[in-house]
């Protein structure tokens, strides 16, 4: 009787282990299934500047890599996506560490049935936010919709 306890012993961490890796996907796969890769802009006709014109672009980079990359025009700035990973409402929530700002946001997108998206959220990790509920924080405006480039 204690041999066949033993051996359930043995097996659940095992299943357990076997069930988290086979729902576990990576960064890039995450963002790749979710729509991100790509560059993205309010207004994708304008040259990259700090207004419509910032390009926002996620591109898989070598090792399964996720790289955020941001075109101001005059600057532009290379930053990694630690995580990303989809809510059970659809929201793609990433974080994503600065290295010009050394620090690290997490912020959420909504897909938008047009195929726009929006951030909802923006927060430091003090849990300070710039966009709360797809507003930000600063007036109360609801944060635009932004257009994949082609």
């Amino acid at each position: 009787m204690n041999r066949p306890f033993r051996r359930l012993a043995l097996a659940i961490p095992f299943l357990l282990t076997l069930t988290l890796s086979a729902s576990a996907e990576t960064v890039a796969e995450a963002a790749r299934a979710w729509g991100l890769i790509g560059a993205w802009s309010l207004d994708c006709s304008a040259a990259p500047d700090r207004g419509d014109g910032a390009v926002l672009a996620y591109q898989i980079a070598s090792g399964d890599r996720v790289v955020h990359r941001r075109n101001f025009g005059a600057t532009a700035d290379e930053s990694e996506v630690i995580t990303a990973k989809v809510s059970g409402d659809g929201m793609l929530n990433l974080r994503v560490f600065f290295p010009r700002l050394k620090q690290t946001r997490e912020y959420g997108f909504a897909m938008q049935p047009d195929g726009t998206m929006r951030a909802m959220y923006n927060r430091n990790r003090k849990g300070e936010y710039t966009i709360r509920d797809g507003k930000f924080t600063a007036n109360g405006n609801p944060t635009p919709s932004q257009h994949k480039c082609n």
